[in-house]
């Protein structure tokens, strides 16, 4: 991967294996330092000294992906098309077309429905073999093995569950999506002790995450899996590039509902060297709410209107309070919601908690 350098935009990345383990971050805040560099994935079990001039990613899976954020100045066109060229710049290649790599293909997925919803059902089971048959077994996993081939997935063979093994299979999916979503609703680490805000993964699985789940007293299955219900994506320096928060309840510990009107205030001053944003997703799916016009708002929207104090109100109801459709984001009447505050380039005082942010408010409208 070759990463442009920091100057007509920069990157917020993660490059991870199909594990979501990360190996490695990019751009200002990874390895490179907004220098820019050439980034080499080496497969498991890779032999040999690798060529000069790169930053060497060994991987343990075969599989793996990346997520490159282009950082946006303003909601602008002209600063979102900056932002998309400066997106392009990244290439992609094998190493053995190093000398002439051929070009980096773009796929424009505006309009295209991405659906990255966990199946809690025998489908969950069927993306568990293929990565089986094509993965090599970590130590650390290899007591599944025998237990896998009980459920009839196993190193070159079939998986082909008849009906009655589909049938339980399903309804082990359903009791397993059930113990998480119990799990979600005893709640995260709070980051302010005065509100809600949350940091959705428990600090054991930051720590193992990140060092590659070195330690042999250490595998937090259950926390992973509470916070891989949520997202996929995994940070090495966590804290650096973004920084993210979580709240499914409002000031009164109630959930919230998708047809009341609610209100966040930020403060002003936010501790960020470069924006805030806040999303609403489905509190079913965790993922962002189908068919609205948008999922948030951002302290980088132009026309996002201020108080005297600079503060910030940020509206969440079904249809936009009068006056406030800047500050809107629009929620399913028919869905309860979660919300994340993202932070990109956090600075000390968000993690001194000298700044706060406080609890959602339910709001009566007249």
């Amino acid at each position: 991967m070759d990463v442009p350098p920091a100057d007509t935009g920069s990157f917020a990345s993660n490059i991870d294996t199909v594990w979501q383990t990360p190996m490695e971050d990019a751009g200002p805040y990874g390895a490179d330092k907004g220098a820019g560099g050439k980034y080499l994935i080496l497969p498991p079990g890779h032999i040999g000294k690798a060529p000069d001039g790169y930053i060497v990613v060994p991987s343990e899976t075969f599989a793996g992906y990346a997520l490159f954020r282009s950082n946006l100045a303003s909601h602008g066109e002209e600063d979102i098309a900056k932002s998309a060229a400066y997106g392009k710049r990244l290439k992609v290649y094998p190493l053995a077309q190093a000398a002439s790599p051929p070009e980096t293909r773009f796929t424009d997925a505006k309009d295209i429905l991405y659906d990255s919803t966990i199946p809690y059902d025998v489908r969950f089971f069927r993306s568990l073999d293929r990565i089986v048959q094509t993965e090599p077994w970590l130590t650390r996993d290899m007591a599944m093995i025998d237990q896998l081939r009980s459920l009839g997935i196993e190193k070159g063979k079939a998986f082909a569950p008849d009906a009655a093994t589909t049938e339980i299979l399903n309804a082990a999916a359903t009791e397993a999506r059930d113990v998480v979503d119990r799990m979600y609703d005893r709640g995260f680490p709070r980051f302010f002790p005065t509100s809600r805000w949350a940091v959705p993964a428990f600090p054991v699985l930051v720590k193992a995450q990140s060092s590659g789940f070195v330690a042999s007293d250490q595998y937090p299955l259950d926390a992973r899996a509470l916070t891989y219900s949520l997202g996929y994506i995994g940070i090495k320096r966590l804290g650096t590039a973004q920084a993210y928060l979580i709240a499914e309840k409002d000031r009164d510990g109630r959930r919230f509902n998708g047809g009341k009107t609610y209100r966040l205030q930020v403060p002003p001053n936010v501790p960020v060297d470069q924006y805030w944003s806040v999303t609403v997703y489905d509190r079913q799916t965790h993922a962002l709410v189908k068919n609205m016009p948008r999922a948030s708002r951002a302290s980088n929207v132009s026309e996002l209107r201020k108080n005297a104090d600079g503060s910030i109100d940020v509206y969440f109801s079904p249809n936009a309070p009068a006056g406030k459709d800047t500050n809107w984001v629009p929620t399913d009447p028919q869905r309860d919601f979660e919300l994340l505050f993202r932070v990109y380039a956090p600075r000390k005082e968000f993690f001194d908690r000298t700044w706060v942010l406080p609890d959602v408010e339910t709001v009566a409208l007249e």
